[in-house]
C-alpha cells in the first residue's frame, strides 16, 4: 500500500502451529519503505490483546491516547489495550507476536492488568526474559522472511508454557467474550459457570480489564471491524446489535479512539486498514481481539 507522503507500507501475517494457536492469534511482518528514506506514516491502533513487537532501531515513535510520543525500543511489549495507540513509523522492519489471553497468562507471571494501555522495553523488564534471546536473534537476522519466521516459531516451540488450573476458565471467558449474544456480566459469568468476583479476578490477571469494560470493548471492535474491511459502509451499517442507537455508539467510539466516527473515517489508515485486510485473508478475523480461542 502506498501512503500519501510517498512511503509504502507492506504486511504479511502468518498463523502460529496447531499447538500454539491457543496462545497465539498470527505472526505478523511489517515493512515501511520511503523514496527519499526520511518520510513517516502516522496511524492510530484500536485496542487489542497484548503484542510483543521486535523493530529497527529508531523505527518507531507511540503515545497512548493524548499521552506525548515517545521512542518504541527495539523490543516493545504493548499490553492489552482499551486506549488508541497513536503510533509514527520511519522506513524499517518489524516482527509482531499477537497474543491471546491464554497466551499472557501461559508465558508470564504478571498481570495483564499491570501492562493494560502500556508498552514497555521488554529487554529491560525480566518478566520478559523468555523473549529476549529471540530479540537479540532477530536484531541480527539476514532479514528474510520465512528463515525469520522460522526463528520465531522455533522460539515459540521452545517455550515452557505454564499450566495452571485457570487455563481452561481463561478459554472459556475468550470464548465468550466473542460470543456476539452475550451482553451482560451476568450473562458473561453465568456462561463461565464463574461468580461474579471470580470472574473480575480472572478478566485482569488474564485479559487485561473488568469483564464490563471488555464487553463494551468487544461490541465495540465487532463493528469497528466492519468498517475497516469496507470503509464505504455507513457508520449505522456497522452498529453491532448490542447497539440500542448511534449515540451509543459514538459513546463508546469517543472512548476507546479519542475521537468521533466521522472524524476518524477521514484519516489516512495506512497500516491498519492494509493490517485489516490482511489479517482477515489468513486469520478470518479483521481485528485481533475478535480471534476465537481456536481461531487460528
Amino acid at each position: 500500500m502506498h501512503t500519501e507522503s510517498g512511503s509504502s507500507v507492506s504486511i504479511r501475517f502468518a498463523l502460529p502451529s496447531a499447538k500454539l494457536s491457543p496462545f497465539i492469534t498470527t505472526y505478523y511482518c511489517t515493512k515501511v519503505a520511503a523514496s527519499n528514506g526520511q518520510a513517516k506514516i502516522e496511524d492510530r491502533l484500536h485496542p487489542e490483546w497484548a503484542n510483543l513487537r521486535f523493530m529497527d532501531e529508531d523505527m518507531s515513535q507511540s503515545a497512548m491516547g493524548s499521552a506525548p510520543f515517545e521512542a518504541v525500543p527495539r523490543f516493545a511489549v504493548a499490553g492489552p489495550t482499551a486506549t488508541a495507540l497513536r503510533f509514527r513509523m520511519k522506513p524499517g522492519r518489524s516482527w509482531g507476536i499477537g497474543l491471546m489471553p491464554l497466551g499472557w497468562a501461559a508465558l508470564f507471571d504478571a498481570p495483564a492488568s499491570d501492562y493494560s494501555d502500556r508498552v514497555v522495553d521488554g529487554n529491560q523488564d525480566s518478566v520478559f526474559r523468555a523473549f529476549h534471546p529471540l530479540a537479540r536473534i532477530l536484531s541480527n537476522s539476514n532479514r528474510d522472511f520465512a528463515e525469520e519466521l522460522a526463528l520465531i516459531e522455533a522460539h515459540m516451540e521452545g517455550l515452557i508454557l505454564r499450566d495452571t488450573d485457570e487455563m481452561h476458565a481463561i478459554e472459556q471467558l475468550n470464548a465468550a467474550l466473542v460470543d456476539p449474544k452475550i451482553a451482560t456480566v451476568t450473562e458473561l459469568a453465568e456462561e463461565v459457570a464463574m461468580n461474579v468476583r471470580s470472574l473480575e479476578r480472572l478478566s485482569k490477571r488474564a485479559f487485561g480489564f473488568s469483564p464490563k469494560l471488555l464487553l463494551r470493548r468487544q461490541r465495540f471492535l465487532r463493528s469497528l471491524s466492519k468498517f475497516m474491511l469496507d470503509p464505504s459502509m455507513k457508520w449505522l451499517n456497522t452498529l453491532d446489535q448490542q447497539y440500542h442507537d448511534q449515540a451509543h455508539f459514538v459513546r463508546d467510539f469517543k472512548q476507546f479512539m479519542g475521537m468521533i466516527p466521522s472524524v476518524y473515517a477521514k484519516l489516512d489508515k495506512p497500516i491498519l486498514m492494509a493490517a485489516a485486510q490482511a489479517r482477515m485473508a489468513i486469520a478470518g478475523q479483521a481485528v485481533q481481539a475478535l480471534h476465537g480461542a481456536n481461531a487460528d
